[in-house]
């Protein structure tokens, strides 16, 4: 993906939140006929001790995530052995007439996160049953109500021959937060006004992102 330098985060937690709150990533692969691409949630494994992964740098990290074993991606995937991950944050049309000058070009605001890396397919049962119950316990802490599965882990088990998994280490990392950082001040606050005042809840969260872009505060993408 290419990235405008003034459009690529400093703060590597930028891509982290993305990833954590926008899981469902396409996955895409080359495969023997055509390229395949599948819709999935994935998630950043675990440590060792089962606790949620920490740190801001992707590179070396694993991403862990599963899909239909009738799929005919996963037979696809035996022959490939690079996969791209990509997260669609909020993103947005934006009209030339909120700038309220002439002359003025339409463009779209958006963010997005590129992973790439190297693939290993698991189909062991106990790994694979790892992999499921991570993906709910992550689920439910990070963007769920807190579900306790204690009650449905036979349920899960009885599903398990179903599913196939997969594991991502990372080699490399795009980050794209197309953020309205081209135009002046004046020009930012009208687009912010703009996308917060409409009913779509993605257009409120890309304003409140553009507006956290802007500041000088910590975490911030202002320079």
């Amino acid at each position: 993906m290419y990235v405008p330098e003034q459009y690529r985060p400093q703060d590597p937690s930028w891509t982290l939140e993305l990833i954590r709150s926008h899981p469902l990533a396409l996955l895409a692969t080359n495969g023997p006929q055509h390229p395949w691409a599948t819709h999935v949630p994935v998630l950043l494994a675990e440590e060792p001790d089962g606790s949620p992964a920490s740190g801001d740098h992707l590179v070396g990290r694993r991403i862990l995530g599963h899909l239909n074993v009738l799929n005919p991606h996963w037979e696809a995937l035996a022959g490939a052995d690079h996969a791209v991950l990509v997260f669609q944050g909020p993103g947005s049309y934006l009209s030339p007439t909120v700038y309220e000058k002439s002359p003025a070009a339409p463009t779209w605001d958006f963010t997005s996160v590129h992973v790439h890396g190297a693939l290993r397919l698991i189909d062991d049962p106990d790994e694979l049953r790892g992999i499921v119950r991570a993906t709910v316990r992550t689920f439910e802490r990070e963007v769920g109500t807190g579900w306790d599965m204690s009650d449905s882990l036979e349920y899960f088990d009885r599903l398990l021959p179903g599913v196939r998994g997969f594991e991502i280490e990372v080699r490399s990392v795009d980050s794209m937060f197309k953020l309205s950082q081209e135009q002046p001040p004046e020009v930012v606050a009208k687009v912010i006004d703009n996308f917060r005042r409409d009913d779509g809840s993605r257009r409120r969260e890309l304003a409140a992102m553009i507006e956290r872009a802007a500041s000088d505060e910590p975490g911030g993408l202002a320079p």
